[in-house]
């Protein structure tokens, strides 16, 4: 028998959440190889539907489980935008950077430090990744935050899209745009000021 419920709770890091049956009864644990039909990673508020098992505890698990995109469409077009917005911001910041440099106004070296950073906090997102799959030392989230802070942000940016790595914990989320705002508030000081 198929059952339907909503996906209440995801941890992407470590690939596994639960869902929260449509009928009554108890959450259910949802581990990504469930998936039969993964062309994504599963995100809250996903519908599924699954076969009801018991584990070896006999706790409620799902198996043989799918993503049946029954989300509401104004919560694709908001999550549409939620995905487009970083790269916008990331995009702005280096076509202003790029003429900036074009123009005089910031030395050469300003670009090869962002782009060193970034390249940088990409390579480190993706390890502390790695290691959250496999239960190892995870990078403390302070010095994720601080190579965002001192100009690895973009990178941070694309490590969090294509990674789908710490892309929706909602603290971290926050800090990470302050240090963004942060930055790029620095940048431009200095650059209005003629510090660099």
């Amino acid at each position: 028998m198929r059952v339907k419920g909503k996906l209440v709770r995801w941890d992407d890091d470590k690939g596994f959440g639960f869902i929260r049956p449509n009928l009554t009864g108890p959450e259910v644990f949802l581990h990504i190889s469930a998936l039969r039909n993964a062309s994504r990673r599963p995100q809250e508020d996903d519908v599924i539907t699954y076969a009801l098992v018991a584990d070896k505890q006999g706790r409620p698990t799902a198996a043989n489980a799918t993503l049946t995109g029954d989300k509401l469409k104004s919560s694709q077009g908001a999550k549409r935008n939620q995905r487009l917005f970083p790269y916008v911001v990331m995009l702005s910041f280096c076509i202003a950077l790029l003429l900036l440099q074009l123009t005089n106004n910031i030395p050469f070296i300003v670009l090869i430090a962002y782009l060193g950073l970034s390249l940088m906090t990409f390579l480190v997102y993706a390890l502390d990744k790695i290691a959250a799959r496999k239960n190892r030392w995870r990078t403390p989230e302070s010095s994720l935050h601080l190579l965002g802070l001192i100009g690895g942000w973009p990178g941070a940016i694309l490590a969090q899209q294509w990674l789908r790595h710490k892309s929706i914990k909602q603290p971290f989320k926050g800090i990470f745009w302050l240090t963004v705002i942060l930055n790029v508030t620095a940048m431009c000081y200095a650059v209005i000021a003629k510090i660099i």
